[in-house]
């Protein structure tokens, strides 16, 4: 999203948070369906060697079957949020069931953040939830999950729309193993010589 598509968007819908408001160069790393065994290690080793902190959105069944790795999430000063127990798109499900699922996974999670898998919700949905939670959207979208989506053109997509007050998002996940860990050190490594400061968002 351009800053334009941002602003208007946080007009239409202000209990979605599309970027945090900052004067100071920090960016709000995101990573989305883990825990992955594969993956989020890698991924917590990377943030580790930057002393970089990040906020992950987990999905409840994941975290069920991945309890250390998540404990080690907690561990290394990161933050979670809750993206379901098993990956519902909103706009496809009704709202009882949705906050259902949602319910699930918070009995392994224990947050106030939420997002909604794909960014797909529905207003009634946000009305609801945001009773309960802080949703967190986002205004970067790496699109390290798509197959056509190089690495270094992933790269280059999360450099030029990075602003103060960024949030980011990645996945640690398998489909998006190759990019991410490929691009999250260089991204990481631009970050801090262009001394922006990666922080967690505060549940």
């Amino acid at each position: 999203m351009n800053a334009f598509v941002t602003f208007i968007l946080g007009i239409v819908f202000p209990k979605l948070i599309f970027k945090i408001k900052t004067d100071k160069k920090v960016v709000y790393l995101t990573f989305d369906d883990g825990p992955t065994p594969e993956v989020t290690l890698q991924v917590l080793s990377i943030l580790k060697e930057f002393n970089a902190k990040a906020t992950f959105f987990c999905l409840g069944k994941n975290v069920e079957q991945n309890q250390d790795l998540f404990n080690q999430i907690l561990e290394d000063g990161h933050s979670v949020g809750n993206h379901t127990q098993n990956h519902l798109k909103g706009i496809d499900t009704s709202l009882d069931v949705y906050f259902d699922d949602i319910k699930n996974a918070q009995n392994h999670l224990n947050t106030k953040l939420f997002r909604p898998p794909y960014g797909r919700i529905s207003l009634k949905q946000i009305k609801f939830i945001s009773k309960y939670y802080k949703i967190v959207m986002w205004n970067v979208l790496s699109k390290d999950y798509d197959k056509k989506m190089f690495p270094e053109k992933c790269l280059h997509r999360v450099i030029t729309r990075t602003k103060a007050g960024s949030i980011v998002v990645f996945h640690d996940s398998l489909k998006a193993q190759m990019n991410v860990l490929n691009v999250l050190p260089r991204y990481l490594f631009w970050l801090r010589e262009n001394n922006f400061e990666c922080k967690a968002i505060e549940d």
